[in-house]
């Protein structure tokens, strides 16, 4: 069980290497940098109509991470009931605690960890959302745009303890060398749905506006 962790973490810290040195390499990197021209176009944007548009591209975001949230704190709490009501045949007669215990309490703690960063995630779109409503005032630009990369910060983080949650999920049914086989294959599709080879687009926005320039956006977000 922990090699298959193991090789998960090592994966992940990889991976956040790559998004910190070489992020047009990654996905996640490519779509932050289309965020950053999306925040700043919402930025310079003062024609009333435009911000029910911005709005409901927001309150997409909120929808996805408050139901994702949903379903996992119902998963985690029928864990927690699975495992209360058969806490008292899980003790062995050592004192110490059995496999499915373990088991169920790691499966406990992914599921958890979904549920604050897709709550989260939700918290800062909506915090976006008071952002957006104020657009074409003096409100500072670089506000909005921290709350978007975190808020999509947070929503990439909840999918990942899912994805080792399906490898425990492995472990309960077919014992611990299928979850070894399963943590290396969806390390393998991971690494192909994580790369990217398409350039980014350097955005041309309209001159005269009133949003930060992409280069002193990126140096904002990743100041945070």
């Amino acid at each position: 069980m922990m090699l298959g962790k193991s090789s998960m973490d090592l994966y992940h810290l990889l991976l956040l290497h790559r998004i910190l040195r070489r992020p047009h390499t990654t996905v996640i990197g490519y779509e932050n940098h289309n965020k950053l021209a999306w925040v700043q176009r919402m930025a310079q944007a003062t024609e009333p109509e435009e911000a029910p548009l911005a709005l409901s591209v927001i309150s997409d975001g909120v929808s996805a991470s408050t139901t994702l949230a949903s379903l996992c704190i119902a998963l985690a709490s029928l864990i927690g009931a699975w495992v209360s009501s058969s806490a008292p045949a899980a003790v062995t007669s050592s004192g110490g605690t059995s496999d499915a215990t373990a088991k169920y309490a790691w499966l406990l703690a992914c599921f958890l960890a979904s549920f604050t960063c897709f709550v989260q995630s939700a918290g800062c779109y909506v915090h976006t959302s008071f952002q957006i409503s104020a657009l074409g005032s003096d409100a500072p630009a670089s506000h909005l745009q921290r709350a978007v990369h975190r808020g999509g910060g947070f929503w990439a983080s909840g999918f990942r303890p899912l994805y080792l949650a399906t490898a425990l999920l492995v472990w309960v049914v077919f014992g611990p060398a299928a979850m070894l086989a399963c943590t290396v294959l969806t390390v393998a599709v991971l690494y192909l749905l994580d790369s990217n080879s398409v350039p980014p687009h350097h955005h041309q926005l309209t001159p005269g506006g009133k949003g930060l320039s992409l280069t002193t956006a990126r140096s904002i977000i990743i100041a945070s």
